[in-house]
């Protein structure tokens, strides 16, 4: 029998892989419908779904490998790279999803969570109250009106593969749908500012770089303390509290 990887784990949800098939263990069944139903719809590789039975989905290891992970080294050809940015245009211009997604949160509860989220950050001492103040205001930016687009909604590098210079599958599908089509590609570049030039030469298309600054800045925030309650290390060199920094 192969042996048994746990890939990520936390109170809401896990995954396993065990030899080429990843089992998806989610406390939100919802979660599991989405993904199942927007991997069918999207026009880029996904994984193959072998089967579910709730609460878990067994989908099949998609070829190539991620092009990095947050906090780690980059890897891959600009043209890599580019191709992702492709792709990711590509599920951008496809007919919308019927819901919205992670990364279409309204405006106003945006800005709601992110007053509150900044002063919890300052009053229980988790970051400095200059650098909640500046990143605060380069986030504002993102609150603004935008065009509904088929986001994918948590395209972290570690869920986009390649082989080569050609992208072989997008995984981790459960936050997608209607959305702000600079949110994704902001997630997607996180702590890999280097390569962002690469990826909007892909993508074909200008882009308003201000915004995908914000959302930097904006995602950054909100998260810090989630993470560091289900176990993760925001603080760990190129992760989110050093992408906070940056803006400094």
């Amino acid at each position: 029998m192969d042996e048994v990887e746990v890939v990520v784990a936390h109170s809401e949800r896990a995954t396993l892989r065990v030899g080429d098939v990843f089992l998806k263990v989610d406390a939100d069944q919802a979660r599991i419908d989405i993904e199942v139903e927007v991997m069918a719809l999207a026009p880029v590789p996904t994984p193959r779904v072998l089967w579910r039975k709730p609460p878990v989905l067994a989908i099949a290891a998609v070829p190539g490998t991620t092009l990095g992970r947050l906090g780690g080294p980059s890897t891959g050809t600009p043209a890599a790279w580019a191709a992702a940015g492709a792709a990711i245009r590509k599920l951008h211009d496809a007919p919308l999803p019927p819901r919205p997604g992670q990364a279409g949160r309204g405006i106003v509860a945006l800005a709601a969570d992110l007053a509150g989220e900044c002063e919890r950050l300052v009053a229980n001492g988790v970051l400095p109250a200059d650098v909640v103040t500046r990143n605060r205001q380069v986030a504002e930016a993102a609150l603004r009106p935008w065009t509904p687009a088929f986001t994918h909604g948590d395209l972290q590098i570690a869920h986009v593969f390649v082989d080569g210079d050609e992208v072989t599958g997008i995984i981790d599908w459960s936050e997608a749908g209607q959305g702000d089509a600079l949110y994704d590609l902001a997630t997607f570049t996180l702590g890999h500012e280097e390569h962002l030039d690469d990826v909007i030469a892909g993508y074909g298309t200008d882009v308003d770089l201000d915004v995908i600054h914000a959302w930097w800045s904006l995602r950054s925030l909100l998260v810090v303390r989630w993470l560091m309650e289900h176990g993760f290390d925001p603080f760990a060199p190129g992760c989110e509290v050093d992408v906070l920094r940056s803006r400094m």
